[in-house]
């Protein structure tokens, strides 16, 4: 209200001399002392006028844009900053989940070997039973072979002496003769005599 009523006071203090002004039109570059005066004392009063209201509210709407981006500054300075350590720990992490995960699979591979080893050394016991069992098996059925050849031979004897002789023989008396005789007789002494 203040201002407005200034500013209205001012206005009708300068009209007289705006329309001396116009009366006597004098040249170009003649100064003119009224309108310097009111001029100046225009220009003051505006100045004083903006200095006591406008000028305090301008430079505080600046003060405050300028806190607002020093303040922004800033939190971009520490949420950069917070930014960079998390990436860090990110980073960390990463690698400690890489170095986790090729300790795991070389502990797979380790453990895998361990179990072909332990499965050839299983698959090779288990052939040489098989081996043993098959040498025993051969043994025995060698042994019988053999028994049973010894018994063949001495019914063939037997009965080729008996046809020889004509007569028939004690068959069991003769049988132990001739496996006696068979028993004393090595295999080593019937391979030499071949």
């Amino acid at each position: 209200m203040r201002h407005s009523s200034l500013l209205v006071a001012l206005m009708f203090a300068a009209a007289p001399l705006h329309a001396q002004e116009h009366a006597a039109t004098p040249g170009l570059m003649s100064p003119n002392t009224g309108l310097m005066f009111w001029t100046v004392l225009i220009f003051v009063a505006l100045f004083l006028v903006l200095r006591k209201f406008a000028f305090p509210v301008i430079l505080a709407s600046v003060e405050a844009r300028e806190k607002a981006l020093e303040n922004a500054l800033s939190s971009a300075k520490r949420d950069r900053e917070a930014a960079a350590l998390l990436l860090a720990e990110h980073r960390a992490n990463l690698d400690a989940s890489r170095a986790e995960g090729q300790k795991l699979i070389a502990d797979a591979r380790a453990a895998a070997e361990r179990v072909r080893a332990e499965l050839v050394e299983q698959a090779h016991a288990e052939q040489q039973k098989m081996l043993e069992r098959a040498r025993a098996e051969i043994s025995s059925e060698r042994t019988k072979a053999i028994a049973e050849l010894r018994r063949e031979a001495v019914d063939l004897a037997i009965l080729g002496a008996g046809k020889v002789i004509g007569q028939n023989l004690d068959r069991d008396a003769n049988r132990k003769l001739v496996e006696s005789f068979l028993a004393s007789v090595t295999t080593s002494a019937v391979t030499a005599s071949r």
